[in-house]
């Protein structure tokens, strides 16, 4: 099937009007040397993660860049989780958009197997063998290739002081979240 040159231009122009719709802040005008958010894109951007609404009720924020100064990253750098990165994809710059991503989605569903007891004898040969731990706490702890980190949260402590149990999923994992963006400037 082939398509007339005035039927390309008018796709085009469809195009162009109904990326204008999503992204107010910018004119048909403008659109063509506007910058989209593609992997590996440097961004300057607002963002805010809340919790799910409630009967109506906003979620409690997460984090808000909104009230203070943007945030630049890398896309793919490992800033976001993959999922959020995703719903930046082939956003224009100005664009801002609400995403609301299911439980499990964004940050993975909890994983049993990663809540573990960790010997006092090791925290002691990682760290600071004084250190007093307390349920909460967030503690690193290096990759086994030395290049890296994660973390751990306390959830208990065993009574004689021998082992500290360690929730190493994500403090987000297996809940839902509301994922609000401005792109500000995509590189």
């Amino acid at each position: 099937m082939s398509v007339s040159p005035p039927a390309i231009a008018d796709l085009a122009f469809r195009r162009k009007l109904s990326m204008s719709l999503v992204s107010p802040d910018l004119s048909i005008a403008s659109l063509e040397a506007v910058p989209v958010v593609a992997p590996g894109s440097f961004l300057t951007l607002h963002y805010r993660m809340a919790a799910p609404a409630v009967n109506g009720q906003p979620g409690a924020d997460i984090i808000n860049t909104f009230k203070d100064k943007p945030a630049t990253l890398s896309l793919g750098g490992g800033q976001l989780s993959p999922a959020l990165e995703q719903c930046l994809l082939g956003l224009p710059e100005g664009t801002r958009a609400t995403f609301e991503l299911p439980a499990g989605e964004s940050f993975g569903d909890r994983n049993p197997d990663l809540i573990q007891w960790v010997a006092r004898k090791l925290l002691n040969e990682l760290g600071d063998p004084d250190e007093p731990y307390q349920v909460g706490d967030v503690v690193q702890f290096p990759t086994p290739d030395g290049m890296g980190q994660y973390a751990g949260a306390v959830q208990q402590i065993k009574a004689d002081g021998s082992a500290v149990q360690f929730d190493f999923n994500h403090p987000l994992a297996g809940q839902g979240v509301v994922f609000e963006v401005h792109v500000i400037g995509v590189l």
